[in-house]
């Protein structure tokens, strides 16, 4: 095979496997918006309204899913203990769907049946002399993108509504203490706070609302904040859930709890603030090394430079 048949097999399969987690991001994303939009019509009571299958044209869509469901399926009862830490892993990436972790299954496994296949055809470049280590490389990127890949895509999405998290905390935390002290509950509190933080922390907001949902249903304070704290993933919602079981068995004040609290998050931003600012200097010497030194090495000579071939050429 020469070189242009080498490089248009390679985009091909790539592109699969692109198409591959595209469509499964964009499917587990519409499964989100779809159950939003049936609660909301239950809210209305037109849940009559909301269309339960798809257009005219979502035959194959509606098989494909159906056979990446089938294959999450399977690897679910392979091995169901870590359907549960999957589960949380997902609704810790914003994917809420009771069968996110079945399709999730399923778009891994799709993916490794795609690079299969890639390889397999990739097989005769192996096979060949020169191409042979272009097809070894081919391979191994492909079954890299198809092991990791997927996996990836979760972490990455997790780690930037972790962050999202991370900076609204000490605001949840300074509302619910301004709160508290002009005589809101706890719970009416954290009402009150969810409606200012919808704007700046959206999906820290999703929380808080499934929060209020569960004290109103009758959970215990103690079970749905620690619920809460497993469905952020940091560890300044467990420490405040921790906090408050403390403050709840052994009656102590929670006005005063939660402003200690807060201020050790503010400290603790502060203290992250700092940290950035101090490791600038450090991640700033390779582009300066890189990029700045030599242009400011060319700015500085090339006067000089000029003199010289000027006195050179009269010479």
């Amino acid at each position: 095979m020469d070189p242009q048949q080498i490089q248009t097999l390679v985009s091909v399969v790539g592109a699969l496997l692109v198409m591959g987690a595209v469509g499964g991001v964009v499917w587990l994303g519409a499964g989100e918006f779809r159950l939003r939009a049936i609660r909301r019509g239950r809210l209305q009571g037109g849940v009559q309204t909301i269309v339960q299958s798809g257009g005219p044209g979502g035959g194959i869509s509606t098989r494909l899913v159906a056979g990446v469901r089938r294959l999450g399926q399977q690897d679910a009862v392979r091995d169901p203990a870590k359907l549960s830490v999957l589960r949380n892993q997902l609704i810790q990436a914003g994917f809420y769907n009771r069968e996110a972790p079945v399709i999730y299954l399923g778009i891994r496994a799709l993916a490794l049946v795609v690079a299969t296949l890639g390889v397999v055809i990739i097989l005769p470049l192996i096979a060949g002399g020169k191409a042979g280590l272009t097809g070894i490389g081919v391979a191994a990127i492909l079954a890299g993108v198809a092991i990791l890949g997927p996996d990836r895509v979760l972490n990455m999405r997790k780690a930037k509504r972790e962050q999202e998290y991370r900076d609204g905390f000490p605001d949840l935390l300074d509302l619910l203490v301004a709160s508290v002290e002009a005589g809101l509950s706890l719970d009416a509190a954290v009402s009150r706070v969810t409606d200012e933080l919808a704007r700046r922390y959206p999906n820290l907001v999703v929380h808080l609302r499934i929060l209020v949902l569960e004290l109103r249903a009758g959970k215990a304070r103690k079970e749905a904040w620690s619920a809460l704290a497993d469905r952020l993933g940091i560890d300044d919602a467990r420490q405040l859930a921790t906090m408050l079981r403390q403050s709840e068995e052994m009656g102590t004040s929670l006005g005063d709890t939660l402003t200690v609290f807060s201020q050790d998050m503010r400290s603790k931003r502060m203290l992250r603030a700092e940290e950035k600012a101090l490791a600038l200097s450090a991640k700033l010497t390779l582009p300066l090394i890189l990029f700045i030194f030599p242009c400011l090495l060319v700015a500085l000579m090339l006067p000089a430079a000029a003199r010289l071939m000027t006195a050179f050429g009269k010479g």
